[in-house]
């Protein structure tokens, strides 16, 4: 990688940046489609593994990435948001995408995206959006590396998402609870049926439990498209599950076959469900859920799972947590797994949130847990104020103080953390803040301990 590469990469995302943004979202696939069809469908060129959900998706997408890699085959993974650089949304073969590449896809498609601009103008609609543009600079540049199998996470919903220009063999359908709802529906089932829009004809179809509405959405839609389906504690689960040293210990009952203590080196209750869900989309994709996968590619690619920003372990001496917990459900998990995976007696929480999110009720989930809140905001236009937080906090009867930005909230965090051995600190609220909390943490070297 050079400067100039840098360069050139920093200036794709700085016209990308210049487009509407990541929340302004239309049910407006075919705008996508029309870009992708001048460029010829690169987007056919390789098997997808299709990823929706409402919490999960992203570390789930993750542990199918890096099974279906553990095979052997050249992968493409793309999620979102990122932590720190937007080339982690672009990933070949586990790593994030080279500079030169994602600049000289943009090369590729930029002709054409000023000539389907024309035509929405032409129309009188808005010019094609950031995560529509980066859909498509991901998809040319999957094609150019070119990759075997891509593992797609949904932007938002499914039906309408930007993503759903590929055909996934397989659609992964994480656990669904209400998000978003002024865009996807006020209720399960609503919500349910724009995920199900990415199930394709004749595709397999593996899911998380859902609630019974959902699942009734999901079957239907699976039936309607000629797909088969394969629900979590029906067709396959978790069987066993406890800790072990920097993760887990899995026992689980696959499509195809049973693995018996497979270490996965995430923490999170939640985590070994992910991966449960993974190893059954893998299975479906590779042998048509009726051929097991190998012990030792299966060991392999647990192993090589991560899951940035996921109950990742960023400082010690106290212990410090990052953890992109953002809805209540996921706050939800988070607290699940500071129980039962680590033995501390207090936790002080650095919580910075989003307006558009439930702030009260990440709040209301976390307040078992929480000895001290120290309430700030995301470095985000889109923040939520400090004081509100700590308003919320405070009616749960939590001890809380209010910090300007994640440096002051961590180093006043970090301290009281330092007082005793039983106290550890997690960060929380927001993958902008997580992303923050990862960057602050590398640059002052939380893992040397504490230096009041």
């Amino acid at each position: 990688m050079t400067d100039r590469d840098t360069a050139r990469a920093d200036a794709v995302y700085a016209s990308l940046l210049e487009r509407q943004g990541e929340r302004w979202v239309q049910p407006r696939v075919e705008r996508t489609r029309r870009v992708l069809e001048l460029l010829d469908d690169p987007q056919k060129t390789y098997r997808v593994v299709h990823v929706t959900g409402t919490n999960g998706k992203t570390s789930t997408s993750r542990i199918i990435e890096s099974i279906v890699r553990a095979h052997g085959l050249r992968t493409g993974l793309f999620t979102s948001p990122h932590l720190e650089r937007f080339t982690e949304r672009i990933m070949v073969d586990g790593e994030p995408i080279a500079d030169a590449a994602v600049a000289d896809a943009w090369d590729e498609i930029e002709p054409f995206v000023a000539l389907v601009d024309a035509e929405l103008a032409a129309a009188g609609d808005a010019p094609l959006t950031f995560f529509e543009l980066l859909t498509v600079l991901a998809f040319v540049a999957f094609a150019d590396a070119p990759i075997d199998v891509l593992v797609l996470e949904v932007g938002m919903g499914g039906a309408w998402d930007s993503t759903n220009t590929a055909d996934g063999d397989v659609a992964v359908f994480a656990p669904i609870d209400i998000d978003h709802a002024d865009r996807l529906g006020d209720t399960i089932a609503e919500i349910a049926a724009v995920k199900a829009g990415i199930i394709k004809d004749g595709a397999a179809v593996v899911s998380a439990r859902q609630d019974a509405a959902a699942e009734a959405v999901l079957r239907a839609a699976a039936a309607a498209r000629g797909a088969t389906v394969a629900f979590e504690g029906q067709d396959f689960g978790l069987a066993e599950q406890r800790l072990a040293v920097g993760g887990q210990q899995l026992t689980v009952r696959g499509l195809a076959g049973t693995y018996d203590d497979e270490y996965l080196p995430l923490y999170g209750g939640h985590q070994g469900f992910n991966a449960a869900l993974a190893i059954a989309a893998v299975e479906a994709l590779i042998g048509g859920g009726s051929q097991p996968i190998a012990g030792d590619v299966l060991t392999e690619g647990l192993a090589q799972a991560t899951a940035p920003g996921r109950l990742q372990l960023v400082g010690i001496a106290p212990t410090v947590l990052v953890d992109a917990a953002h809805n209540p459900h996921g706050a939800r998990a988070l607290v699940t797994a500071l129980r039962e995976s680590f033995d501390f007696d207090e936790w002080g929480v650095v919580l910075g949130v989003f307006a558009d999110k439930d702030a009260a009720g990440i709040v209301a989930e976390l307040a078992p847990v929480a000895a001290h809140v120290f309430a700030t905001a995301p470095a985000s236009d889109r923040a939520e104020d400090a004081d509100r937080i700590a308003d919320l906090a405070e009616a749960q009867g939590l001890t809380v103080t209010v910090h300007d930005d994640l440096a002051q909230a961590a180093e006043a965090a970090r301290a009281w953390g330092a007082a005793s051995d039983r106290r550890a600190v997690v960060i929380a609220g927001s993958v902008v803040l997580a992303g923050q909390a990862l960057a602050l943490a590398g640059a002052e070297d939380w893992k040397s301990g504490w230096d009041a």
